[in-house]
């Protein structure tokens, strides 16, 4: 091992005085070449984790995270995967375990979003099925084929990205909403499912992010001015700052938490 790689998984962040570590661990973050995802691939890598990550078109983009992340000495891997469908699933899921070995961690980050309103009676069958196909039947596929080698080793962490959205709910936006919604209770489900295998399964619901996603949003003066003013904190979050609690929930100091929804909003949605 050289002084690089020894340097790395010695590597710890400092967060409130705690050491948070992910040195040794094998990560799978999907959706990783932008926003959220990317952040999170860049934070783990910081922490010592070596991680494997998909993305759906953007290769240069994947290319680009990739040797960002690579400079703290752990392993980075991209694997293209249209996740919606379970084949793309299991390829990506046998490929991390192919490359790291093993498999600790599972953020199910992949997803999207349409700026265009759709009210209900407009909402078209195709919109409906490719927003659930992408949003929630992803995470489902990809924690089907994860789980089982998490049992294996009688140990593991999912961490599931859900949305202010499938909280509150979003007038003309309803099958974000209740895609975003399933991923909630998928993950309650998930908890008391999986505890025995000492697999804790959690969700982390963002608000407003500044990410490709939401431009289209953010960029207008209305838009902007409309999301700002639902927000106590006056401010969208930055990718880092979503990253930030996944790796809490990836890390040692989450031991005791499962089945939570860990909200990252600047207050916009209080939930209990």
């Amino acid at each position: 091992m050289g002084l690089d790689a020894e340097l790395a998984t010695l590597f710890v962040l400092l967060l409130g005085g705690y050491m948070i570590s992910l040195a040794g661990k094998a990560a799978l973050v999907t959706g990783g070449s932008r926003g959220i995802g990317a952040a999170t691939v860049k934070l783990f890598a910081q922490a010592g984790a070596d991680v494997v990550f998909s993305y759906h078109r953007n290769r240069e983009a994947a290319a680009q995270v990739e040797q960002e992340s690579r400079k703290h000495g752990t392993r980075i891997e991209s694997c293209k995967a249209d996740l919606g469908k379970m084949k793309e699933a299991k390829k990506l899921v046998e490929f991390t375990h192919e490359r790291l070995g093993r498999l600790d961690i599972l953020v199910a980050n992949a997803g999207i979003w349409n700026e265009k309103d759709a009210p209900i009676e407009q909402l078209t069958e195709r919109e409906w099925d490719d927003m659930l196909r992408v949003n929630l039947k992803s995470v489902y596929a990809v924690i089907h084929y994860a789980a089982p080698r998490m049992i294996a080793q009688r140990s593991g962490r999912i961490i599931a990205v859900s949305s202010t959205s499938g909280q509150r709910g979003e007038a003309f936006h309803t099958h974000y909403s209740a895609s975003k919604g399933a991923v909630i209770s998928l993950t309650k489900g998930l908890s008391s499912e999986l505890a025995r295998h000492n697999i804790l399964v959690n969700c982390v619901a963002p608000g407003w992010v500044d990410t490709d996603m939401s431009k289209p949003t953010l960029e207008t003066k209305a838009g902007r001015k409309s999301v700002l003013a639902a927000i106590p904190l006056a401010r969208v979050a930055k990718p880092d700052e979503i990253a930030g609690p996944i790796l809490f929930a990836a890390s040692d100091l989450a031991t005791f938490v499962t089945g939570e929804v860990i909200n990252v909003n600047g207050g916009a949605v209080l939930c209990g």
